[in-house]
């Protein structure tokens, strides 16, 4: 007997330690391979997270790329049983499940944050006889079809901004000449040669090729004029009240616990207010974007609906 009221407090402190390791077990599904942006997006949250004493446990990645994310979220949402299972998500998203006719529901996750933005500039050659957004609208309206337009993919992000800047400009969506692109430095190569009059990214891929003079850019899809880029006006600035963000986001899983989504939202909004984070962002070169909980999931319910009226007036989806 008395062998085991020794035994009694080792077993106890045993269970209790094995206890708090299942519960700092957090799951991260990430829909896209590796060193890409979501990727590295949330690895480094979660990094930061960890220096900046917010969380500290340990996190598990798991990587499944393909169709603009609807893969690896399909994967997530058939998940359950996991308290603490979160996933990355974006803007390309919403217009990939109704690309794919994918069965996700993103209503039915939990709204955890919108972490940063990255907005998009619409680029001409450095010589193009375009020299302000107004001159490209007026071009692309007297003749949708001779302007072709490069951008990623289609239905994605930069799609998005064409078809929104063209419904500003009385140009019908449906008639644009969208190509879409392998990748950045695909749409430059098409800007300077001609085969594309106009091209469409995020301002960290063609901010080189404009420094160098092969490309001018002529507006950014911002609210305001962004920090460090003065020289470029805004769409709206322009006469063209379009504004849209390929930004990223976290979600907690359908069946996450109140009491666990209320924590990782209050997680989520330490990590924003951190100088960790915030020197994370500013060496990536990533703009702040903070939406948490209720208003993030009134965010992606307005967006969804938006990008996917867009799509229905481009023809890319019914």
């Amino acid at each position: 007997m008395g062998y085991l009221k020794q035994l009694r407090p080792i077993l106890a402190a045993a269970l209790f330690s094995a206890a708090a390791v299942v519960q700092a077990q957090v799951s991260m599904m990430l829909p896209a391979n590796p060193g890409g942006g979501w990727d590295s997006t949330v690895r480094q949250a979660m990094q930061a997270m960890n220096e900046a004493g917010i969380y500290t446990g340990t996190v598990s990645f798991t990587n499944r790329g393909g169709a603009g994310g609807t893969i690896g979220l399909a994967e997530f949402q058939r998940q359950k049983g996991k308290a603490d299972a979160l996933a990355v998500f974006g803007a390309i998203t919403v217009g990939s499940i109704s690309m794919n006719k994918s069965p996700i529901d993103l209503t039915q996750f939990k709204p955890i944050a919108r972490l940063t933005a990255e907005h998009i500039v619409l680029a001409v050659k450095a010589d193009s006889p375009y020299q302000n957004l107004g001159d490209f609208v007026r071009a692309l309206k007297e003749n949708p079809g001779a302007m072709p337009v490069g951008g990623g993919s289609a239905g994605g992000v930069d799609h998005i901004a064409l078809a929104l800047l063209a419904q500003k400009g009385d140009v019908p969506v449906s008639a644009l000449n969208y190509i879409p692109q392998a990748g950045g430095a695909d749409t430059v190569t098409g800007i300077v040669n001609g085969t594309l009059k106009g091209g469409l990214s995020g301002i960290s891929e063609f901010q080189q090729f404009a420094e160098s003079g092969r490309i001018r850019i002529l507006a950014v899809t911002s609210a305001q004029r962004m920090k460090g880029h003065d020289g470029i006006p805004t769409f709206k600035e322009s006469g063209f009240d379009v504004e849209i963000a390929n930004w990223r986001g976290v979600l907690g899983s359908i069946d996450m616990p109140d009491e666990n989504y209320r924590q990782w939202v209050d997680r989520f909004t330490k990590l924003s207010e951190s100088k960790a984070w915030h020197a994370v962002m500013e060496r990536q070169g990533w703009e702040p974007y903070f939406l948490a909980g209720d208003d993030f999931g009134a965010f992606i319910k307005s967006e969804s609906e938006r990008i996917n009226g867009i799509l229905r007036d481009a023809g890319l989806v019914k």
